[in-house]
């Protein structure tokens, strides 16, 4: 039992049952939270019996088991994803049988085995995916709860991929720190080779160690996969696309740096050595100083990838020159000749050649599917896509793309106007679809929708913004560090519209009824304070912006009143 928790939302077996609709999300988080924090310091402190205590706390504390159920039945994108029993909780009473369920089953744990899926490669070929059934994933959910935070004490300041506070960007900055001095010239890109179906299982097992939970995570290891009704054995690997499978990957990954004998100084982020590594999960670049080091480095990892039974891609894996420049993460980094640096060369990293031709696709298949459509529906559509996309490139040197890809969705947007009024003269097409529709911008050729003020987002919009890397091994579970991740996540609010900017800057950035992040994968609404339906004004100060189920929680006892305006943003 947890002992400071709130008893809406941790009991012991003995207590009420949990009500979803009661439940006090600010202090389910709060418990997750210090629970986290205190698994991380104890484990920094080196403190293994505490470690241990604390995550059997975790792993029986019912604010784990509420929040690792809103997670996966509300949060992640697989949440409409049946496993091999077909069941879906998609209900506020649905929920709180399952967590009442897991809160109260005594009897051992028995995982099913998971539901194999394939989706396409960027390379044509298909990835295979292991979906578990929905209790599975909320028990991965809340064994993660328990581990990660030991790891995330543990783990090197180079791998970025899957941790909470670490994203891609962070990667590329990384590299564009080390290029930039152009030093380290000799770059093995590697990539390895089926990585999360050809795990080592007993390697991770005897890394994971004594952890509290670690037979239940044995059998989702060896638990087998289902395909056309027939149940194979899993002897290798970790499913992809279960909740905890990239943590156990980077788990396995872990100790790349000590592979390459590479050696900081007391500051903790000054490099010492002849090579540089960046992995973002199962991707990594090394960067070395000589031809002949990055071969020693391939050959070293190559031996250490062995034990864990793991092998590097022949096609992906290439040693190359930093002036031929190589692909990481969608980005393309290379040396270019410049006339205004000492050394006649400037480190610029773009969006890759391949990452442009994939949007476009996109984009051409989206518009040829919304032939017939109205206006309203090609901008639901296409606008999620351009933003996501403009969102993740705008770190880098992207402006001459950006403005590309705006000329190539204007050509399609006079295609659909043509095909939607073959007969029309070009003034009333114009005057119908285009015009100054974004009251923030003075452009006077943006297609839209007239008549209810509706428009098409451009990719110019997105202005370049440099992304600041995370420091060194900082962690979100180091407590000393709140205030350094609280400011982090600020820059995040630049990616709302504007009016829900000022909304966001107003609150922190954060849920007001959660006291999370607004930026996890839920979306994100506008409340209005006093229902507009009983004379509330619409104001900014009448208004705040939440997540979606937290929206819904507080609209729950106004339903009465009739229906809520509600904003997508």
């Amino acid at each position: 039992m947890c002992a400071s928790e709130n008893p809406n939302t941790n009991r012991t077996k003995r207590q009420s049952p949990v009500d979803w609709q009661a439940i006090d999300w600010l202090a389910v988080n709060r418990n997750v939270r210090n629970l986290r924090r205190r698994i991380f310091r104890a484990t920094q402190e080196g403190d293994w019996d505490k470690v241990q205590s604390l995550q059997r706390l975790m792993l029986r504390c019912t604010s784990n088991v509420a929040q690792s159920v809103r997670r996966v039945t509300q949060v992640n994108h697989g949440k409409n994803t049946p496993g091999i029993d077909k069941v879906l909780v998609k209900t506020p009473a649905e929920r709180s049988a399952l967590v009442n369920y897991i809160a109260t089953h005594c009897t051992p744990w028995r995982a099913r085995p998971v539901k194999r899926v394939y989706i396409p490669k960027a390379n044509g070929k298909l990835r295979p995916l292991g979906i578990p059934v929905i209790l599975d994933r909320a028990l991965q959910a809340i064994v993660k709860n328990a581990l990660e935070p030991a790891w995330e004490a543990k783990f090197e300041g180079i791998s970025y991929g899957f941790r909470p506070g670490r994203s891609a960007q962070d990667a590329i900055e990384h590299i564009w720190k080390i290029a930039a001095r152009k030093q380290k010239l000799w770059i093995l890109d590697a990539d390895i080779s089926g990585c999360f179906d050809n795990i080592n299982q007993d390697h991770l097992l005897e890394t994971i160690g004594t952890f509290p939970a670690r037979e239940l995570i044995r059998q989702w290891l060896k638990a087998g996969y289902v395909e056309y009704g027939k149940l194979h054995e899993t002897h290798t690997g970790t499913p992809q696309g279960g909740v905890i499978s990239p943590l156990l990957a980077n788990i396995s990954l872990h100790g790349m740096e000590s592979a390459l004998n590479i050696r900081y100084k007391k500051s903790g982020t000054e490099r010492v050595g002849k090579c540089a590594a960046i992995r973002y999960a199962d991707n990594f670049v090394v960067m070395c100083d000589t031809e002949e080091v990055a071969k020693q480095a391939q050959e070293r990892l190559t031996e250490w990838l062995t034990v864990r039974g793991l092998q590097l891609s022949q096609d992906k894996t290439q040693i190359v020159h930093l002036t031929k420049g190589f692909d990481f993460l969608g980005f393309n980094v290379r040396l270019y000749p410049s006339r205004k640096t000492k050394s006649g060369w400037k480190a610029l990293i773009k969006p890759s050649k391949k990452s442009v031709l994939k949007i476009r696709k996109k984009l051409r298949d989206e518009w040829k599917s919304l032939v017939g459509n109205n206006v309203a529906a090609v901008i639901k559509r296409l606008n999620p896509i351009t933003r996501g996309w403009a969102n993740y490139f705008r770190t880098q040197v992207s402006s001459m793309v950006f403005q590309d890809l705006d000329d190539f969705m204007f050509n399609r947007e006079t295609r659909y106007i043509r095909h939607m009024h073959p007969n029309k003269p070009r003034y009333w097409t114009v005057n119908k679809y285009l015009g100054k529709l974004n009251p923030y911008r003075k452009d006077f050729w943006v297609f839209g929708d007239k008549e209810t003020g509706s428009y098409l987002y451009k990719f110019q919009w997105t202005g370049i913004r440099r992304h600041t890397m995370v420091i060194g091994t900082n962690s979100l579970d180091d407590p000393n560090l709140q205030e350094y991740w609280e400011k982090r996540e600020l820059p995040k609010i630049h990616d709302l519209r504007p009016k829900a900017q000022i909304l966001a800057k107003r609150q922190g950035g954060k849920c007001p009824v959660c006291g999370e992040s607004l930026f996890i994968e839920e979306n994100i609404e506008q409340h209005h304070i006093m229902p507009r339906v009983v004379g509330g004004p619409d104001t900014e100060d009448n208004k705040i912006i939440v997540h979606l189920y937290c929206h819904q929680k507080l609209t729950s006892e106004q339903r009465k009143m009739g229906l809520l305006r509600t904003t997508i943003l």
